[in-house]
Parts: structure tokens; sequence; C-alpha cells
């Protein structure tokens, strides 16, 4: 089975992605740091390593009940 990719959710529309932020050695591990804004859908994918950026409160803003 597939992993989906990662969510962020974030509270500025602008975010910057390289793909590795949460890993231990940084970029070199990840992609090129692409800045990426948010549109009127509420979220962003990163067009490298499909992390998606959710606006909190913004339309896509949809937190999976427990």
């Amino acid at each position: 089975m597939i992993t989906p990719p990662e969510t962020v959710r974030t509270t500025t529309p602008r975010v910057a992605c390289d793909g590795a932020s949460e890993v231990r050695g940084g970029a070199a591990l990840g992609h090129p740091r692409v800045w990426l804004q948010i549109d009127e859908k509420g979220y962003v994918e990163c067009g490298y390593c499909d992390r998606r950026f959710v606006l909190v409160g913004g339309p896509a803003d949809v937190q999976e009940a427990a």
C-alpha cells in the first residue's frame, strides 16, 4: 500500500518547502527550496514531494474525526 503524502497545517498563506525540513541533515536529503502560495482553495501542493500545505481555518482545513 502506498502511503499518502504528508499534510502540513499552516497559519500563513506563503510557505517554503525543501522536502526535508523535518529531517536531520536538512535540504541535502530533500529537494531545492521552493516558495508556494496558498490560493482560494485553501491549500497548495509541492511539485517536488507532493507535500500538501493547508491553511488553518481555510476551506480545505478539515480535521478527520477520531
